[in-house]
Protein backbone atom coordinates (compact mmCIF):
# COMPACT_ATOMS: atom_id res chain seq x y z
CA UNK A 1 0.00 0.00 0.00
CA UNK A 2 1.39 3.54 -1.14
CA UNK A 3 1.83 5.78 1.86
CA UNK A 4 1.08 8.19 3.18
CA UNK A 5 -2.49 8.45 2.06
CA UNK A 6 -3.46 12.39 1.80
CA UNK A 7 -6.49 13.99 2.25
CA UNK A 8 -7.64 17.88 2.23
CA UNK A 9 -6.88 18.01 6.10
CA UNK A 10 -5.62 14.34 6.89
CA UNK A 11 -2.63 12.13 6.39
CA UNK A 12 -2.11 8.33 7.09
CA UNK A 13 0.87 6.72 7.32
CA UNK A 14 3.51 4.08 9.23
CA UNK A 15 3.78 4.31 12.92
CA UNK A 16 7.11 4.44 14.69
CA UNK A 17 8.18 4.22 18.08
CA UNK A 18 8.58 7.73 18.92
CA UNK A 19 5.05 7.96 18.65
CA UNK A 20 4.55 5.73 22.22
CA UNK A 21 3.37 9.55 23.96
CA UNK A 22 0.89 10.51 21.70
CA UNK A 23 -0.50 7.00 21.08
CA UNK A 24 -0.38 6.70 25.58
CA UNK A 25 -2.35 10.27 26.00
CA UNK A 26 -4.90 9.64 22.78
CA UNK A 27 -5.98 6.25 24.07
CA UNK A 28 -6.89 7.57 27.66
CA UNK A 29 -10.24 9.22 26.84
CA UNK A 30 -13.18 8.29 28.42
CA UNK A 31 -14.91 6.90 25.19
CA UNK A 32 -11.73 4.64 24.03
CA UNK A 33 -12.05 3.64 27.76
CA UNK A 34 -15.77 2.75 27.07
CA UNK A 35 -16.02 1.04 23.94
CA UNK A 36 -12.54 0.23 22.75
CA UNK A 37 -10.35 -0.99 26.54
CA UNK A 38 -8.03 -3.15 24.63
CA UNK A 39 -6.92 0.04 23.02
CA UNK A 40 -5.97 1.98 26.19
CA UNK A 41 -2.76 2.10 26.96
CA UNK A 42 -1.86 3.26 30.89
CA UNK A 43 1.64 4.03 30.07
CA UNK A 44 4.21 5.54 27.39
CA UNK A 45 5.78 1.55 27.50
CA UNK A 46 2.91 0.19 27.12
CA UNK A 47 2.15 2.13 24.36
CA UNK A 48 5.86 1.84 22.78
CA UNK A 49 5.66 -2.39 22.81
CA UNK A 50 2.09 -1.79 21.34
CA UNK A 51 3.48 -0.01 18.13
CA UNK A 52 6.37 -2.33 17.66
CA UNK A 53 4.39 -5.28 17.21
CA UNK A 54 2.41 -3.18 14.89
CA UNK A 55 5.09 -1.81 12.87
CA UNK A 56 6.08 -5.53 12.39
CA UNK A 57 3.10 -6.46 11.14
CA UNK A 58 3.08 -4.27 7.98
CA UNK A 59 4.87 -6.83 5.81
CA UNK A 60 1.73 -9.50 7.24
CA UNK A 61 -1.20 -9.77 5.25
CA UNK A 62 -3.03 -11.97 7.73
CA UNK A 63 -2.31 -9.00 10.85
CA UNK A 64 -3.92 -6.39 12.33
CA UNK A 65 -2.73 -3.03 9.40
CA UNK A 66 -3.03 -0.56 11.69
CA UNK A 67 -1.91 3.12 10.59
CA UNK A 68 -1.62 6.30 12.42
CA UNK A 69 -3.31 9.59 11.38
CA UNK A 70 -2.37 12.98 11.37
CA UNK A 71 -3.54 16.49 11.03
CA UNK A 72 -1.56 18.17 7.74
CA UNK A 73 0.49 20.14 10.32
CA UNK A 74 1.67 16.69 11.59
CA UNK A 75 0.05 16.24 14.79
CA UNK A 76 -1.00 12.65 15.72
CA UNK A 77 -4.61 12.62 16.46
CA UNK A 78 -5.48 8.89 15.93
CA UNK A 79 -5.97 5.79 13.98
CA UNK A 80 -7.59 3.72 11.17
CA UNK A 81 -6.96 -0.13 10.57
CA UNK A 82 -8.00 -3.15 9.23
CA UNK A 83 -8.48 -6.32 11.58
CA UNK A 84 -8.76 -9.87 10.47
CA UNK A 85 -12.36 -11.57 11.72
CA UNK A 86 -13.91 -15.05 11.59
CA UNK A 87 -15.41 -14.21 8.10
CA UNK A 88 -13.18 -11.53 7.26
CA UNK A 89 -11.78 -7.99 7.64
CA UNK A 90 -12.90 -5.25 9.83
CA UNK A 91 -12.14 -1.72 9.96
CA UNK A 92 -11.55 -0.08 13.17
CA UNK A 93 -10.70 3.86 13.95
CA UNK A 94 -10.26 6.23 16.52
CA UNK A 95 -10.02 9.92 17.04
CA UNK A 96 -8.68 11.22 20.34
CA UNK A 97 -11.36 13.12 22.31
CA UNK A 98 -9.93 17.06 22.10
CA UNK A 99 -10.35 16.02 17.89
CA UNK A 100 -13.25 14.41 17.85
CA UNK A 101 -16.46 15.92 16.08
CA UNK A 102 -14.50 17.50 13.24
CA UNK A 103 -15.43 14.71 10.59
CA UNK A 104 -11.41 13.42 10.83
CA UNK A 105 -12.71 9.99 11.37
CA UNK A 106 -15.15 10.06 8.27
CA UNK A 107 -12.48 11.77 6.13
CA UNK A 108 -9.66 8.94 6.73
CA UNK A 109 -11.53 6.07 6.63
CA UNK A 110 -13.11 7.07 3.41
CA UNK A 111 -9.78 7.45 2.17
CA UNK A 112 -8.45 4.08 3.83
CA UNK A 113 -11.29 1.83 2.45
CA UNK A 114 -9.75 1.81 -1.12
CA UNK A 115 -6.84 1.20 -0.17
CA UNK A 116 -6.49 -1.30 2.62
CA UNK A 117 -9.29 -3.07 0.45
CA UNK A 118 -6.73 -3.51 -2.83
CA UNK A 119 -4.04 -4.45 -0.72
CA UNK A 120 -6.10 -7.03 0.93
CA UNK A 121 -7.81 -8.30 -1.67
CA UNK A 122 -11.55 -7.93 -0.58
CA UNK A 123 -14.46 -6.24 -2.25
CA UNK A 124 -16.42 -6.07 1.43
CA UNK A 125 -15.13 -5.23 5.07
CA UNK A 126 -17.35 -5.17 8.39
CA UNK A 127 -17.53 -2.13 10.64
CA UNK A 128 -18.45 -3.73 14.14
CA UNK A 129 -19.08 -0.85 17.17
CA UNK A 130 -21.07 -1.02 20.54
CA UNK A 131 -24.84 -0.09 19.72
CA UNK A 132 -24.52 2.86 21.90
CA UNK A 133 -21.29 4.00 20.59
CA UNK A 134 -23.34 6.75 18.24
CA UNK A 135 -20.39 8.55 17.05
CA UNK A 136 -18.52 5.31 15.62
CA UNK A 137 -22.19 4.41 14.28
CA UNK A 138 -22.15 7.63 12.42
CA UNK A 139 -18.96 7.24 10.67
CA UNK A 140 -19.66 4.18 9.30
CA UNK A 141 -22.67 5.30 7.75
CA UNK A 142 -21.74 8.34 6.29
CA UNK A 143 -18.77 5.98 4.81
CA UNK A 144 -21.43 3.91 2.64
CA UNK A 145 -21.74 1.09 5.54
CA UNK A 146 -24.82 -0.53 5.76
CA UNK A 147 -26.91 -1.66 8.64
CA UNK A 148 -26.84 -5.68 8.66
CA UNK A 149 -27.32 -7.16 12.34
CA UNK A 150 -28.34 -5.33 15.57
CA UNK A 151 -28.16 -7.09 18.59
CA UNK A 152 -26.56 -9.01 21.26
CA UNK A 153 -23.27 -10.45 20.19
CA UNK A 154 -19.79 -11.04 22.36
CA UNK A 155 -18.11 -8.00 22.41
CA UNK A 156 -14.44 -7.43 24.00
CA UNK A 157 -14.99 -11.01 25.77
CA UNK A 158 -18.63 -10.28 27.31
CA UNK A 159 -21.96 -10.12 25.60
CA UNK A 160 -23.25 -6.54 24.79
CA UNK A 161 -25.44 -4.73 22.60
CA UNK A 162 -23.52 -4.29 18.96
CA UNK A 163 -24.55 -3.27 15.62
CA UNK A 164 -22.71 -5.04 12.74
CA UNK A 165 -21.82 -2.77 9.17
CA UNK A 166 -20.70 -4.30 5.94
CA UNK A 167 -19.11 -1.92 3.18
CA UNK A 168 -19.20 -3.84 -0.40
CA UNK A 169 -16.78 -2.53 -2.97
CA UNK A 170 -16.08 -3.57 -6.78
CA UNK A 171 -12.59 -2.08 -6.53
CA UNK A 172 -10.16 -5.67 -7.10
Amino acid sequence: MHLPIKTQRLYIDKFNEDMAKSVHINSLDEDNRRFMPDEVFESVETARGIISKIISFYTNKDAPLVYPIFLNEGQHIGHVQAAPIVDGWEIGYHVAKPFAGNGYATEAVNAFLPRIMRRLGVTKIYGICHAENIASRKVLEKCGFMLGYEGVDQYHGKEQPVCRYTYCSDIE
